[in-house]
């Protein structure tokens, strides 16, 4: 299986091409995905005008271009809506996924359809970046319930050739600091691994915590990354 991290450098569009093109939406080289599964947009890694028109075409006016980890410049018209510096991690070839975490009297589940309402309110509560009512057919999403109730999650989001992001890593404020991150990260971690593949996060430069809990666990840093969006003229 291919595994070569050149495919990272722009892994949106190489898992609409492959895994999530069941999931895409595209006109000539522009893509997206489905709504309500993900806003992350798609263009070749040195797009030309008319793949920015195609894009345009895509969206609709005014519509959100969720640019991700592609860094070139729009044309002129294109309203910018933000920018956040991060990283891009990954877990080295080779390495096992480790001892699994102790489980703090709640067992790890998988999530599915059902537990959509439940995810979304965990998200509005632990804010761990954008989640939609179809992000879940991404890929597998585990959990961890106190008390019948969802208190931390985390999934496979984008799929390129080899490798599996893992995303959506997130904890209710109020179950912090019981080690629920770690186990469904290691969980996750075994999995991919299982497959054949190789896994690989990103995070915003200033979520320390996150980055601190990532190289503990094994990832390594890859490369600084610039997320950014805008609005179609």
């Amino acid at each position: 299986m291919n595994r070569d991290a050149a495919v990272l450098d722009n892994p949106v569009a190489e898992s609409l091409l492959g895994r999530h093109a069941h999931l895409a939406r595209r006109i000539g080289q522009a893509a997206t995905y489905e709504a309500g599964v993900s806003t992350f947009c798609a263009l070749p890694t040195e797009p030309v005008p008319s793949d920015w028109s195609d894009l345009a075409r895509l969206l609709g006016s005014g519509g959100f271009a969720d640019m991700f980890s592609n860094t070139a410049a729009p044309p002129a018209g294109w309203e910018p809506v933000f920018v956040l510096e991060g990283r891009q991690m990954i877990w080295p070839d080779g390495r096992r996924p480790g001892d699994p975490e102790p489980d703090a009297g709640a067992a790890v589940v998988e999530l599915g359809p059902h537990d959509v309402p439940q995810m979304l309110d965990l998200v509005a509560r632990a804010e761990p970046g954008p989640f939609g009512q179809r992000t879940c057919e991404l890929g597998t999403y585990l959990g961890v319930r106190v008390d019948g109730r969802l208190v931390a999650m985390a999934g496979e989001r984008l799929r390129p050739p080899g490798w599996t992001e893992i995303s959506a890593v997130c904890t209710d404020p109020e179950a912090r600091g019981r080690g629920h991150a770690a186990r469904l990260l290691r969980a996750l971690v075994a999995r991919v691994l299982a497959r054949g593949e190789r896994p690989f996060l990103h995070v915003a430069e200033a979520n320390t915590g996150a980055i601190a809990l990532y190289e503990r666990l094994g990832f390594d840093t890859r490369k600084p990354v610039t997320f950014q969006g805008f609005r179609t003229p």
